[in-house]
């Protein structure tokens, strides 16, 4: 009765908004109503209630369902009534959801021997675009080999792609703000007169399906049904009042990476192609050809794929549907990934939107600590929206204050004077900022890209007991292939915490935010603004405490430099354990006003893009890796708004300035230089006159020598040297550290070693000119190549010789470094990144190719001669 009930109450809900027509179900129905295996096409979200919903009277289909969509109120309940199968999303949970995939395909097939009714969807995801792609996947080739006479029906669906469900927008809908809007449009069209989206159902049991064929053969049988006569993107007015009537739209671009692959180093090539050829068991693999269609790639496969890139060459990916072809793995390799597209934004206020017509620059308020400017900024402009991002949409200062107000009694109780902070960039990473200030603890930046044993270092460096996380990312993270070892048991999730505000807590916050602020204005905040974590370049990170006073004397020379005006909008996407993404993400918002947009993701270059377009963004700021992903993965339109990109953190390549002039032609391109224990930004290039190539000239409130490395004096002018700073942003020393002092002497005077080459011309612009130690820049992070080599020697090497039989160098390339491994010993290249990965060392650490040597060379001081070993891998490369 109950199941009578819902069907009855979910068609009446469905006739308000469509127009359900069917074909061929009575045929069907007259050969048997068991042990059928319904086969539909996927053009959107909806399509699974409306199947079931027409097919349940007469078979009661047992559905496969997204496991997250469905465990929701109510429709965990609905899910139940209707025994759908929940099935993990390989693009949520990655490879781990290989093992639950097959058990629930194990299932299906037990079911339809013993008569269930099963709905499949063939593709595994709704449409990306108006015609059904298979892409090698093998459930129904599966189910055909276990059960070769099973009773198959084709469903043709047809009217549904276009709809507000599909992804016919290029993005990925939103459940609740698609009801939200469709329940709008139905009262505004007094509930029965909207106008209806015409939906037919088409049921084919096909004698010609190649039953025995194989997969591909089945594919394309089923691809040639469901494509026959596919209908284009139609749009259906919502209410009675809007005017075009039904419209055809322009289909969604697919994404796509743009890179050449003809740039890609021999050894990243090599890799890549061993491994395709290790999971395809083919032997010649061409650039153009596709992982699906052409090397037989399933979804699981192409997101094992993904997660094996990751794991060995330590960039972070984009998505397995963005991973189309050959060529795309080797981008991937190179870390130019790009992701699917994104997903559907939430409605932007037109405040975010306001004009300034007189352009006025933006101040940072006089303030000793980060949360006094934080609150004169809020006491200046409590309602003007100052952050967004794409879950949460717009926040105002005053939305800020109360949700810190919500959350500030629960940080207190939590144990330690040190609260770890793990979130990407985000409106909620800037509020747990700011309470935990309030709340009187030290924010301590955890950076999950290092590993497990860097981050439980890390933690217990500086006594961290809790880290405020969220389940959502940590899923995503294991997903990836990512662990966090004993760190784990520290983790206190906000979806928990949330739960713990009571609705009378949720009442009073509000009405604090705008009654009384005196209880944050009180708050004893720590002296340490923020604590933060080298690379581990020298093979284990150390702590950088950045007090207030450093962040905010780097905040005033930025905005003197920068020019930011009210009328600025930035888009933030670098993570806040990233220096520049505390300062110039979630500090240029929170203290200087600057309306900032936040992605949580920097490798989603067609999300950034269409971020920016929507949000309008004028300003930038990224490596030139990510900037590069979100010119290539845009359009001229997308950017049109931007006036300004500042890029960091890695040199910035003749090739990405080509990039960004070429997309961007009105837009100013500055490069600059910076070090976390600097706040972060050391020098910038001048707005008026940028110099590409350059790193600009240090900021007006620092000093700055460029001395010898070996007498630590002075270097004539235009010469190159060590660079060496002090002023009011740079550090005072790093915590619990028992290592060489970061500081030496001059003149009298101590200044920080940043351990980097520059020279400066007549006018005082740097041009960095190399690294003192022997490092590399990869993926934005700092990577010690003595580090390497102290962790493989340690393994390797024999303590009792004085032979060195290994060393470690890198390849001349420096947009894409590779790391080599010269020795003597008879050494494998996966037998080595095993003991790397063993000693905690992130997959950026990773040796791309072995070079076997007769011997090592020495210098006459007994220290291994890299330069020789570079001139030797600079003959092999020739």
């Amino acid at each position: 009765m109950i199941n009578f009930l819902l069907r009855i109450a979910v068609k009446c809900l469905l006739w308000l908004r469509y127009r359900i027509r069917v074909k061929g179900m009575d045929a069907v129905a007259a050969r048997g109503t068991r042990g059928i295996l319904f086969l539909p096409n996927h053009p959107a979200l909806i399509d699974p209630i409306v199947v079931v919903t027409t097919l349940h009277k007469h078979f009661a289909p047992r559905p496969l369902a997204d496991q997250d969509q469905v465990d929701r109120p109510g429709v965990r309940w609905a899910a139940r009534r209707v025994g759908a199968r929940p099935i993990p999303s390989v693009v949520t949970h990655g490879a781990q959801a290989r093992e639950a995939v097959e058990q629930v395909l194990a299932d299906c097939i037990e079911g339809l021997r013993h008569g269930e009714n099963l709905v499949l969807y063939p593709s595994g995801h709704a449409y990306h675009q108006r015609l059904e792609d298979l892409r090698g996947n093998s459930a129904v080739h599966a189910i055909l080999q276990a059960l070769p006479e099973v009773r198959v029906v084709l469903v043709r669906q047809r009217g549904l792609w276009g709809s507000a469900f599909s992804r016919a927008s290029g993005c990925e809908p939103q459940l609740g703000s698609v009801v939200k809007k469709a329940v709008k449009a139905l009262l505004l069209s007094g509930l029965f007169f909207a106008p209806r989206r015409q939906v037919s159902l088409e049921l084919v049991e096909p004698a010609d399906l190649p039953r025995a064929g194989s997969r591909d053969e089945i594919n394309e049988h089923l691809e040639a049904f469901y494509n026959r006569d596919a209908p284009y993107n139609t749009y259906v007015p919502y209410t009675l009042w809007e005017r075009g009537g039904t419209q055809r739209r322009p289909e969604p671009k697919r994404p796509e990476m743009s890179g050449s692959v003809d740039n890609v180093p021999a050894a990243t090539r090599e890799i890549v192609l061993s491994e395709l050829r290790d999971l395809t068991g083919r032997n010649a693999i061409r650039d153009d050809q596709r992982l699906a269609h052409d090397l037989g790639l399933d979804s699981l496969a192409r997101t094992e794929l993904l997660v094996w890139l990751e794991q060995e060459f330590g960039f972070p990916q984009g998505d397995a549907d963005a991973l189309r072809t050959v060529g795309d793995a080797l981008l991937a390799a190179c870390g130019e990934a790009v992701s699917s597209g994104p997903g559907e934004l939430k409605p932007i206020p037109t405040t975010w939107f306001a004009h300034d017509p007189s352009n006025r620059p933006l101040e940072l308020p006089q303030a000793d600590t980060v949360t006094a400017a934080f609150l004169e900024q809020a006491r200046r402009s409590p309602g003007r929206v100052v952050v967004a991002d794409p879950s949460r949409g717009a926040r105002t200062f005053r939305d800020l204050v109360t949700s810190i107000l919500a959350l500030k009694p629960h940080i207190e109780k939590l144990d330690g004077d040190r609260v770890g902070i793990m979130l990407p960039a985000s409106v909620a990473a800037d509020v747990l900022y700011l309470a935990t200030l309030f709340a009187g603890k030290t924010p301590v930046m955890v950076n999950w890209t290092v590993g497990p044993r860097h981050m439980s270092h890390s933690l217990d460096l500086v006594d961290v007991r809790h880290v405020l996380t969220a389940k959502l990312l940590v899923t995503r993270l294991e997903a990836q292939g990512k662990g966090f070892g004993s760190a784990a048991d520290r983790f206190v999730y906000l979806e928990h915490l949330g739960e713990r505000i009571s609705l009378p807590q949720k009442l009073a916050a509000w009405l604090r935010s705008r009654l009384s602020w005196a209880s944050l204005r009180r708050a004893a905040v720590p002296d340490t603004a923020v604590i933060l974590f080298t690379s581990g370049s020298e093979a284990l990170p150390k702590a950088v405490p950045l007090t207030h006073a450093n962040l905010l004397a780097n905040l005033r020379d930025v905005l003197r430099i920068a020019d930011f005006t009210e009328n600025d909008r930035l888009l933030g996407f670098l993570p806040p354990f990233h220096s520049f993404g505390i300062t110039v993400g979630v500090l240029t918002a929170a203290c200087m006003g600057l309306r900032t947009v936040y992605h949580p993701n920097p490798t989603q270059g067609a999300t950034l893009a269409r971020l920016a377009e929507a949000y309008r963004t004028t300003v930038i700021i990224g490596t030139p890796t990510f900037l590069n992903g979100i010119v290539r993965s845009s359009t001229n339109e997308q950017l049109a708004t931007v006036r300004l990109f500042v890029t960091g953190a890695e040199k910035c390549s003749d090739r990405v300035y080509a990039a960004l002039a070429e997309r961007c032609p009105q837009a100013v391109a500055l490069e600059g230089y910076g070090v976390t224990e600097c706040s972060p930004v050391v020098s910038v290039n001048d707005l008026a006159a940028p110099m590409p190539g350059t790193i600009g000239r240090v900021l007006p409130s620092m000093d700055h020598a460029i001395v010898h490395p070996d007498t630590g004096q002075r270097v004539p002018d235009g010469a190159a040297g060590l660079l060496l700073v002090r002023g009011p942003n740079v550090f005072a020393g790093y915590l619990n550290y028992d290592g060489r002092s970061p500081f030496v002497e001059l003149e009298g005077k101590p200044w920080y070693s940043t351990g980097d080459l520059v020279s400066e011309d007549a006018n005082g612009v740097l041009t960095f000119r190399g690294r003192l130690k022997r490092f590399v820049k990869l993926g934005g992070e700092m990577i010690s190549l003595p580090a390497i080599e102290d962790v493989l020697a340690s393994i390797y090497e024999d303590e009792a010789s004085d032979t060195r039989t290994l060393a470690i160098v890198a390849t001349h390339d420096e947009d894409r470094p590779e790391i080599i491994l010269c020795t003597t010993l008879p050494l494998d290249r996966q037998e080595v990144n095993r003991t790397l990965r063993d000693a905690g060392l992130s997959p950026l650490h990773n040796i791309r190719r072995v070079l076997h040597v007769d011997e090592i060379p020495l210098l006459g001081s007994g220290k291994t001669d890299h330069r020789s070993l570079r001139a030797q891998l600079a003959d092999e490369e020739e």
